[in-house]
């Protein structure tokens, strides 16, 4: 029997077998569109200048964001989520459940976790030793841990998270650009070639296929875009979609969302400048998220006026999801708690002035 690492180079090797079909497919299309249409069957020099112009910069889009998806490292726990030396050879050594989850909840107690398994435990990984955090999980393909693990795609040959989501988004955007826009300027010639209009040439294999090719990934690519921004407006993942996450109170299929706005800008930023560039613009740090508790949570302070950032105390926000939590996503018992906060507050004041 081989070796266990020859069997797992064979695998990552045969794992780029997607990736370089993919990428033959665009080197062919290109050829195709530029060489064979555009140079040797369009007549109109105005026609060639405009087609050209707009499939180059569909082609760069969507290469460039292909290549942020396939190449971005995904995001893993960090140092403060694995056990501390002693608690995890305690961990090790102990054979029951019961004090197995005593002592991760005595670690846990200073990290900033919501969610649990269905069984209301910790979330831990025996392959990565580490604690999980909220909507990371552990991805078989590339054995490690993935914050905010939405899928693996074989495509891209790595797993969809939190570090390369946008990208992903953007590549499933741009590629249904670049097949619409292939579909829709090579139909009237290949409406031609197939009435045998124009005399026969060595063109019209690569007109005929090439419309093929980009209806077909158009319908298949559609389907799966529309998925992904309904996803986005619901922030959910594709695991949260088929499981709902499970908070202390219980599971929760919209606990993460913050309303569709701001759903939005937790994977596109604030600037609405970067939304279609494939550079990193989502908020957040992959470790915590705001949430949206639908009921108390009995293990969290209740002096907290809002329900959504119980539990965040022991982790600071970043500055972009201070944002995202200031403006007017509060429910309305928040806002009779506030009111009744500050005409207290109003009320010593003015008991205090008099004396």
């Amino acid at each position: 029997m081989a070796p266990t690492h020859v069997l797992r180079c064979c695998q990552r090797g045969l794992a780029w077998i997607p990736v370089i079909f993919i990428a033959l497919v665009v080197c062919w299309s290109y050829y195709a569109y530029v060489v064979e249409l555009c140079l040797f069957t369009i007549p109109s020099i105005l026609e060639k200048v405009v087609y050209l112009a707009v499939f180059h910069v569909s082609f760069i889009m969507f290469v460039w964001s292909y290549w942020k998806t396939i190449f971005t490292r995904p995001s893993t726990p960090s140092k403060e989520f694995c056990l501390p030396k002693s608690e995890k050879e305690q961990y090790e050594k102990e054979q029951r459940p019961e004090t197995q989850q005593e002592i991760l909840k005595r670690v846990a107690t200073s990290l900033p976790l919501y969610t649990r398994t269905g069984a209301g435990a910790i979330r831990y990984c025996d392959r990565c030793q580490v604690i999980k955090p909220d909507r990371c999980h552990h991805c078989s393909a590339c054995d490690m841990c993935v914050l905010k693990m939405d899928h693996h795609c074989p495509w891209v040959n790595n797993c969809v998270g939190f570090s390369n989501y946008k990208f992903f988004i953007l590549f499933l955007t741009y590629s249904l650009v670049y097949c619409l826009f292939i579909a829709a300027s090579v139909l009237q010639y290949f409406i031609k070639f197939w009435t045998n209009d124009p005399p026969e040439s060595h063109a019209k294999f690569h007109v005929l296929f090439l419309f093929f090719v980009a209806a077909m990934f158009c319908i298949s690519i559609l389907s799966l875009f529309t998925y992904h921004l309904w996803l986005v407006g619901k922030n959910r993942s594709t695991i949260e979609a088929f499981r709902a996450p499970v908070f202390r109170n219980g599971p929760d299929k919209n606990g993460f969302s913050l309303g569709f706005s701001k759903n939005i800008a937790q994977v596109f930023g604030d600037q609405k400048l970067y939304w279609l560039l494939p550079v990193f613009t989502s908020q957040g740090d992959g470790f915590s998220f705001p949430t949206r508790l639908v009921t108390v949570d009995p293990e969290q302070p209740t002096d907290s006026i809002s329900s959504f950032t119980i539990g965040l105390q022991t982790t600071p926000l970043s500055e972009s999801q201070n944002r995202l939590l200031g403006n007017d996503y509060h429910i309305e018992e928040d806002h009779k708690e506030t009111d009744i906060l500050k005409s207290g507050r109003l009320h010593i004041l003015h008991h205090s002035s008099k004396e």
